[in-house]
């Protein structure tokens, strides 16, 4: 599974280029042949099936996020062909062009779907949202609360400058909202990373959700648990490496109970992005994990949700 997680992370950075299986079985130093009966074993979908629909989703979420690129740039940005060829694949994917898309915003399913409660609350929320700038760092900072819910959410958000970080990684693909699936998954990178001595006072938790629970199947989600590690640390069996890019973001920073966290990254995506004067980049969105929820007085969770972004 690690040469097939490599591949993965490998199509996830090069979306916009060529990927070819001849390219992508030598990512994984396998054959061809080999490499293609592999990987649909594996992750359930053959590796054509699962470029497309990266790409779709990529797309998707930039239709939302990226109001002011036509939807040609957005086509040629996620690695499709022609513009007649994007707009196929993408009603097949979602029963709408992607300019409806645009319009009505990500609506597929939505009448059926378990998400649309939630997603119509936080949508008809009225974001408030106060602007200032730090005499000390000239940095721009927002506080965002979210109104007109039961328990209104808040949060402090910075656009900075955050470092490369390398990291071991365990990943897990299929649905983790239950509670059990997150703790479990930490502990057992934990106990992997402090018995080769690397846990240390600045290590840090990192969980990367590689797929948007709006747009793909709950089967296919891939979250990967990280912890930061040496860029020299071998690695065997299930346990990975791999280098998130640095680069500028929007910091959240929440305190909030851990069901809420999907909440969260609505208020961040849908409160606080479109009209913050930046659109999302084309690196990695992650969350940091400030604290363990279990040593909280309230069972919250202190998390900064990590937005790459650029000025529009």
């Amino acid at each position: 599974m690690a040469r097939v997680n490599r591949v993965m992370d490998y199509i996830e950075r090069n979306l916009d280029q060529p990927l070819s299986l001849t390219a992508l079985a030598e990512v994984a130093h396998l054959s061809p042949y080999h490499f293609h009966r592999v990987f649909g074993a594996l992750v359930g979908e053959t590796l054509s099936h699962f470029v497309q629909r990266l790409r779709l989703e990529r797309a998707a979420s930039f239709l939302i996020g990226k109001p002011d690129a036509s939807v040609t740039e957005i086509a040629m940005d996620c690695g499709f062909s022609s513009p007649a060829t994007f707009a196929r694949a993408f009603k097949a994917a979602n029963g709408v062009s992607a300019t409806q898309w645009r319009q009505q915003g990500p609506c597929k399913d939505l009448e059926d779907s378990k998400n649309r409660k939630a997603l119509s609350k936080a949508g008809n929320a009225a974001p408030q949202s106060a602007c200032y700038i730090d005499p000390q760092t000239a940095r721009l900072s927002w506080t965002l609360k979210m109104t007109d819910q039961d328990q209104p959410i808040a949060a402090s958000i910075d656009v900075k400058e955050l470092p490369e970080r390398n990291v071991a990684y365990i990943r897990h693909v299929g649905p983790y909202g239950q509670v059990a699936v997150v703790p479990r998954l930490v502990e057992q990178l934990r106990t992997w990373v402090a018995a080769r001595d690397l846990l240390t006072a600045d290590t840090i938790l990192l969980l990367v959700a590689h797929d948007s629970p709006g747009l793909t199947d709950d089967d296919k989600l891939r979250l990967s648990v990280c912890m930061t590690v040496p860029s020299d640390t071998p690695v065997e069996g299930e346990i990975g490496t791999m280098k998130i890019p640095g680069g500028k973001f929007g910091v959240a920073r929440f305190e909030i109970a851990p069901a809420r966290i999907a909440e969260a990254w609505r208020v961040v995506m849908g409160g606080w992005l479109p009209d913050s004067g930046y659109q999302p980049d084309n690196r990695l969105c992650y969350e940091i994990a400030r604290n363990d929820p279990r040593e909280h007085p309230e069972g919250k969770i202190v998390l900064d949700i990590c937005i790459p972004v650029r000025p529009l």
